[in-house]
């Protein structure tokens, strides 16, 4: 069965860029950033990001194309026989899957309320109006499993194009325009009146702000949010790396993906920061801050310019919107090329049936929150519960099984070959990596899964 591979290395970084950047970025990094202390969480965000992030997802990237297939199939090729490597690829795939149920969701919200801002509904609008909105659309069952459909859909359609033709091509145009519509709102904001303050409370560290927040919740959410960001451990960059040709130096696409997703992290930011503090209000202000808090913030700063309101508004949820189809999209590839490689189905074949289980999951997941709100397993909705297993259990296993495989298990000609394109990397550069993987990252990891199960607090 012949592989098909990028287009071009745009095409790789965007797509593995397009993964890794979605509603957290633009969402979640600004609320914590405003919770822990503004510029001084962000140095230390950084300082993990280097340490921690770039050498897993390298190790993810030379999995992948090491095996040259998809998490499926990766263990099973590279393991070494007899050991108890093989049975971890479900923790890719069962992490994929229950995270587009999430992702499918909230993506859902993101478009209903760029139809809502397209319509002008947000125009005008009392801050009781635009919560209420929020509320009614939690409770509105056909409004939560029709949005939620229709993204579903739009993922299948992509990933049922294939690689060049669907995803590489359409992730292409929505993240360059996801990085368009981005500026443009940052440049805004940061020229609101009273933007001042919250960009020096975003640019100038104040570490008295890190004692205020307590110096061990600010070091353990800058280390999570430094893991999380670049949606490594459930095999999504996994896939991709796959797809990569050997021209490519794994440490140097590594080192670009971040610095976009980091880019986009810290632009997000500059959005919605400076625009809190312009008009008074908490920048940590967590969920509400996109559906509640946002827009009127936009009917607030154009209140005697129509207009802008509305341009603004909608601007603000389509980028929300690609965000959260670019993660989609990437998961569902993942899902589908398991299916395509594992059992020998067609692409549009395996790409139906994994929309048509994301269609039936994702809605008892959508209703979750509104109709079915009494429904609880282990005492949590649908969605909280698909939530905390990929966020908490998924993702921080699947990054400590891929750190620990690869420092201490991979073959070390394998290793080798892919981290230094077979010798172009420095020498150095490729024994820190290895000693991170093989010591630094899985502390680190372990520390994150055992904080987030809330058996330790740091």
């Amino acid at each position: 069965m012949k592989r098909e591979s990028f287009g071009s290395r745009l095409g790789f970084i965007l797509v593995s860029a397009g993964c890794a950047i979605g509603i957290g970025n633009v969402w979640k990094f600004p609320y914590i950033c405003g919770a822990y202390g503004g510029a001084a969480f962000i140095l230390i965000y950084l300082c993990f990001l280097v340490i921690l992030g770039i050498p897993v997802l390298v190790a993810e990237f030379a999995v992948g194309r090491g095996s040259h297939t998809s998490v499926a199939k990766c263990f099973d090729k590279l393991a070494p026989a007899g050991s108890c490597w093989k049975p971890l690829k479900f923790i890719g795939i069962i992490g994929c899957y229950m995270l587009m149920m999430f992702y499918t969701t909230v993506g859902g919200w993101m478009i209903y309320y760029c139809v809502k801002s397209l319509r002008g509904d947000f125009v005008g609008a009392t801050p009781e109006a635009v919560t209420q909105s929020f509320s009614d659309m939690l409770g509105n069952a056909p409004t939560m499993m029709l949005w939620m459909v229709i993204i579903c859909l739009i993922g299948f359609a992509v990933c049922f194009m294939g690689l060049q033709n669907g995803i590489e091509k359409i992730s292409k145009v929505m993240m360059s325009a996801l990085l368009i519509i981005m500026v443009i709102l940052a440049v805004h904001s940061v020229m609101m009146e009273g933007a001042g303050e919250g960009i020096r409370f975003y640019l100038i560290p104040d570490f008295q702000k890190i004692k205020e927040a307590g110096v061990g919740n600010v070091v353990f959410a800058a280390l999570s949010q430094s893991f999380f960001t670049l949606s490594i451990g459930i095999g999504a960059m996994l896939i991709f790396g796959s797809y990569l040709d050997k021209s490519r130096s794994l440490t140097g696409e590594a080192v670009s993906i971040t610095v976009l997703d980091t880019f986009v992290a810290l632009t997000a930011g500059f959005i919605i920061i400076p625009a809190c503090f312009s008009y008074g209000i908490q920048p940590d202000a967590g969920p509400s801050l996109i559906f509640i808090t946002l827009p009127n913030v936009f009917q607030q700063a154009f209140s005697g310019v129509p207009i802008l309101a509305y341009i603004f508004s909608v601007m603000f949820y389509v980028l929300l919107a690609m965000a959260a189809l670019t993660s989609t999209i990437s998961l569902h590839e993942v899902v589908t090329a398991y299916l395509h490689e594992e059992f020998n189905f067609t692409r549009g074949k395996a790409a139906r049936l994994v929309t048509g289980g994301c269609i039936f999951l994702g809605i008892l997941c959508s209703l979750s929150l509104g109709v079915m709100k009494g429904f609880t397993i282990f005492g949590l909705g649908i969605f909280d519960l698909f939530d905390f297993v990929t966020a908490k259990i998924m993702l921080t296993l699947g990054g400590l099984c891929i750190s620990i495989f690869t420092g201490w298990y991979l073959d070390k000609k394998i290793v080798w070959s892919e981290i230094t394109n077979d010798g172009s990397l420095k020498v150095p550069v490729y024994k820190l990596i290895i000693f991170i993987l093989r010591y630094i990252a899985p502390i680190a990891i372990s520390l994150i899964f055992i904080n987030e199960l809330g058996l330790i607090k740091l």
